[in-house]
């Protein structure tokens, strides 16, 4: 296992999901979770959210996407903080969701609309009103 990507790979977490996120996933390691924790940061954020290619923003709404097609709620919660950490709208937001529903299904976009509204109501962004 590489420590240089390794804390890059926690940096760049740090950097999209929040100091505060990041910090309360490593204060809970154990023997047990370690090993997950450590791979997370090494691979996932390490050598895949530290590649060129797409900026940040893009990176996180295609994760939301995925997220929602696999209906991994609680995974879309954190990572719907990390794209408006990455400057993605709320508009934004809900056009990914509703473009997930015609791939991914009626189901897994209303859990994702659900998600994003606990989101978006705690971090006290405004609602669309448009109709």
């Amino acid at each position: 296992m590489s420590e240089l990507d390794r804390n890059a790979g926690k940096a760049r977490r740090a950097e999209v999901m929040g100091a505060a996120f990041v910090d309360q996933a490593m204060s809970e390691l154990d023997g047990f979770s370690r090993p997950l924790q450590d791979w997370l940061n090494e691979h996932a954020w390490g050598s895949t959210w530290l590649r060129d290619g797409i900026d940040l923003k893009t990176r996180s709404l295609c994760t939301c996407a995925m997220l929602s097609a696999l209906g991994r709620s609680s995974e879309l919660r954190g990572h719907l903080r990390g794209a408006i950490n990455n400057g993605a709208t709320v508009i934004e937001i809900r056009e990914v969701l509703l473009h997930s529903a015609i791939y991914a299904g009626a189901p897994a976009a209303v859990e994702a609309f659900r998600a994003a509204r606990e989101v978006f109501d705690g971090l006290g962004l405004q609602m669309l009103d448009e109709g």
